[in-house]
């Protein structure tokens, strides 16, 4: 008679039962890797309790049944089986792998599981795994069978995690994947080294705890703050359903979300958003909430849902405060409806598409009629195709500099220039700044673009000695978040030391947005100061500052915003002429931007400025253009 060691297996089921506990007790997304996970917690229950029972009905074989061996130790070997498959299953979940999307291969990689499961209950009448005689236990002709498909399902799955690797985005989930599946290997051999020790089902559980820190946490998916499934959730579930989607989402976001927050406070803010999810969640339990961040909110379900009343009950909803014992939020919203009845290609393709309609969404003031465009997949392709256009001219160095002239008022003579960023489309074509500069600062490329820019007007003031016909200064625009690199400072120097450029012919523009945290910019342009930067202030009147602050700025020149210019030129009034003369007190210079007509050039250098940019003078021209135009000036 065998004597089993149950020191191992028994601690293991109490740690499965908290580890079960614990699951169960957080909402669940739908979607397959947690199906997977869950199954193989349920079916390692069994395992061990069929094991427990079955080990310890093989001791007492002398005073129970037959039969209740046989149907204990066939339930045993079907559940290990079924173990051994779902942890297969997992890391081809894992890797995003469909294994019946050929269904050649995949009952080729099935075969051995149902062949496995065929000779266990074959066995069940024929005793082809094990047997039972006078004597209890013994293993049979075709007990190895077990081994041989656990080895199978492992090696299949180192194989495949080699090739598919690339498929698992982060390092650590990475090695999770490879570390379970290692667990289970050794597992195995410790089995057959120690066949009385009742220790694969610990390893097991240890591989299932690996899986539970990287991938089976219910918490991963969800929004602390308010316990509603989250971006990554939504990511994943979206994912899941690539090529078949069956669901619509009615998407909503608070309207002007930082703007309110501010007003009411995070805390308050905090309250409305767990508000809003808890009345999700009481109002359509059928639908899974997602809380997308930023104020945004994602209601998915079936297709076949009233989605007009649910909107209509959501808008009405909104016509009423929020509130709790500590918060009372006023909160406007924008709808969107995403059908994916048809399919889509990606989750970026979906992702987008709900950003692109909730940015509609929200700027559509107080119309709380729903948002269904038919347009979004086009406005997200040109968004694609925009930003590969981008990518593709920074990676190539292909940024071309455009230079608009800036004149001095009086003289009307050219005495410098500003240089603007232009890429072009597929076909050639100039793309607005307007619409790259705001994608280029979305996704950090804003820092290679305007690095480029600013070493090609270094290259093109060197090759051609624009101080000699009447050039002294170029500007160059810094984006804020540019602006707030502690290295700029460094890396300009080095580029205007490669082309033996003096550093106060090119000015620095930044817009009134740089200007918001007072320090870090006045940090920032003291350390460029040093190494003798200029330094512009864009675009004034359009933003933050006042003449308080400008007062303690280092700027030498303050460029008074277009809107300001054409506002006074229509409208004569007390207010520019004041303020020019405040700045000219300051020692700043003054340049007008937005000049179109002689009467504004007048009146603008009537009222102190000391430059002129604009349309009058000439648009933005290629540097090519700019030298063959302004180059012969004497």
């Amino acid at each position: 008679m065998v004597n089993w060691d149950y020191s191992y297996i028994i601690p293991s089921f109490m740690i499965l039962i908290i580890i079960m506990g614990y699951y169960f007790a957080l909402p669940r997304l739908p979607i397959r890797m947690n199906k997977t996970y869950l199954a193989i917690l349920i079916v390692e229950g069994m395992v061990i309790i069929f094991d427990v029972f079955a080990s310890w009905a093989d001791n007492m074989y002398a005073v129970l049944p037959a039969w209740l061996l046989v149907v204990l130790n066939s339930a045993f070997f079907l559940a290990f089986l079924v173990r051994a498959y779902l942890f297969f299953e997992i890391t081809i979940t894992i890797l995003r792998l469909n294994l019946w999307k050929n269904k050649l291969s995949g009952f080729i990689l099935s075969l051995p599981y149902f062949v496995s499961l065929s000779i266990v209950l074959i066995g069940f009448f024929r005793g082809t795994v094990f047997y039972i005689d006078e004597n209890g236990y013994h293993q049979g002709a075709f007990y190895p069978v077990i081994y041989l498909c656990l080895y199978f399902y492992l090696a299949v799955s180192f194989v495949t995690i080699y090739k598919y690797r690339h498929k698992i985005r982060r390092r650590n989930e990475r090695v999770s994947t490879v570390s379970f599946n290692i667990i289970l290997l050794l597992g195995s051999i410790f089995r057959i080294i120690f066949p009385t020790l009742l220790i694969y089902d610990t390893f097991c559980l240890m591989a299932s705890i690996v899986l539970y820190l990287s991938f089976g946490n219910p918490e991963y998916y969800l929004e602390r703050r308010n316990m509603a499934f989250n971006s990554k959730a939504l990511r994943s579930y979206i994912e899941e359903n690539e090529g078949r989607g069956r669901f619509k989402m009615l998407a909503f976001c608070i309207r002007d979300y930082h703007d309110v927050r501010e007003i009411y406070g995070s805390t308050q803010m905090n309250q409305g958003i767990a508000m809003i999810s808890n009345f999700l969640k009481s109002n359509y339990p059928e639908c899974l909430e997602f809380y997308y961040q930023g104020g945004r909110f994602i209601i998915l379900g079936d297709v076949t849902m009233n989605w007009e009343d649910i909107h209509e009950e959501m808008r009405h909803r909104f016509m009423l405060p929020w509130k709790s014992d500590d918060a009372e939020l006023y909160l406007e919203a924008g709808f969107a409806l995403i059908d994916c009845s048809k399919g889509y290609n990606s989750a970026d393709e979906v992702l987008n598409i709900i950003g692109v309609m909730l940015e509609k969404a929200d700027a559509l003031g107080s119309d709380f009629n729903i948002l269904a465009d038919e347009n979004a997949l086009a406005d997200f392709e040109e968004r694609i195709s925009l930003k590969r256009s981008m990518e593709n001219a920074i990676d190539k160095r292909e940024v071309e500099v455009f230079l608009q002239p800036i004149v001095a008022a009086k003289s009307r003579k050219v005495v410098g220039a500003e240089a603007l960023a232009r890429i072009r489309d597929s076909e050639g074509d100039i793309i607005p700044p307007s619409a790259f500069i705001p994608l280029a600062e979305k996704n950090g490329r804003i820092n290679q673009l305007g690095e480029q820019v600013f070493e090609k007007v270094c290259q093109f003031i060197a090759e051609n000695e624009t101080e000699k016909w009447g050039l002294f200064f170029i500007n160059v625009n810094l984006s804020p978040i540019q602006f707030m690199r502690s290295d700029l400072g460094k890396r300009f120097l080095s580029t205007i030391k490669a082309y033996g450029v003096s550093p106060d012919k090119i000015h620095l523009e930044i817009t009134e947005e740089a200007m918001i945290d007072e320090q870090q910019m006045e940090k920032q342009i003291q350390i460029m100061q040093r190494d003798d930067f200029k330094f512009v202030l864009d675009d004034y009147g359009k933003g933050y500052s006042n003449l308080t602050r400008l007062k303690k700025s280092p700027f030498i020149n303050v460029k008074l915003d277009m809107e300001i210019v054409w506002d006074y030129c229509n409208h004569e009034d007390e207010i520019l002429p004041m303020m020019v003369e405040a700045f000219k007190r300051m020692n700043f210079e003054i340049t007008a931007e937005g000049i179109e007509t002689e009467e504004m050039a007048r009146k603008m250098t009537d009222v102190g400025c000391d430059y002129l940019q604009g349309m009058l003078f000439s648009s933005p021209l290629p540097l090519d253009d700019f030298l063959k135009k302004y180059k012969t000036i004497e």
